[in-house]
C-alpha cells in the first residue's frame, strides 16, 4: 500500500459536481493499493496513520495526533499511485491490485480508521473525482 498524507485545513471531493466528502482540520490521504497488498498492510498503515504526530502543539512543535486535535479523514482511492514510469513516457499499472480486490481493501481500510476518528469522510472508488484542498503547512507525508 501507498499513502500520500496532507494535513489540511480542509478538503472535498467531488463527483459530477456534487460533494459527496468534506472535511475540516485532518488529513486527506491518497490510497492507492498494491498487488500484493494484504489486510495486514491496511492494519500497519492504517495504524501508523491514526498515530502520526503532526499537528503542532502549543509549543510549535509537531508533536499532536489526530485525535488529539479532533481530526477527521478525507480517504480517496487512487491506484495511480502505482505507476510506473521507468520505460517510456506512458505509464503503467500493473503494480496495482485489480479493482475489485482493491475496493475491498480501500473500504476495510476506512473502516479500520473509522473505528478510531469519529470523522472518516470518502471519495468514490473508481468514480471521475475532484479533490480540493487547503494544504495546512504545507505538510505532505508518504508511507508504504
Amino acid at each position: 500500500m501507498r499513502i500520500v498524507i496532507q494535513r489540511t485545513e480542509c478538503a472535498s471531493v467531488s463527483v459530477d459536481g456534487k460533494t459527496v466528502g468534506e472535511i475540516g482540520k485532518g488529513f486527506l490521504v491518497l490510497l492507492g493499493v498494491g498487488a500484493e497488498d494484504t489486510e495486514a498492510d491496511c492494519e500497519r498503515l492504517a495504524k501508523k496513520l491514526i498515530g502520526l504526530r503532526i499537528f503542532e502543539d502549543e509549543n510549535g512543535k509537531t508533536n499532536l495526533s489526530l485525535k488529539d486535535v479532533n481530526g477527521s479523514l478525507l480517504i480517496i482511492s487512487q491506484f495511480t499511485l502505482y505507476a510506473d514510469c521507468r520505460k517510456g513516457n506512458r505509464p503503467n499499472f500493473l503494480a496495482a491490485k485489480e479493482p475489485k480486490e482493491a475496493e475491498r481493501l480501500y473500504e476495510y481500510f476506512c473502516e479500520l480508521c473509522g473505528r478510531e476518528i469519529p470523522t472518516v469522510e470518502k471519495g468514490i472508488f473508481g468514480a471521475e473525482m475532484r479533490v480540493e484542498l487547503v494544504n495546512d503547512g504545507p505538510f505532505t507525508i508518504i508511507l508504504e
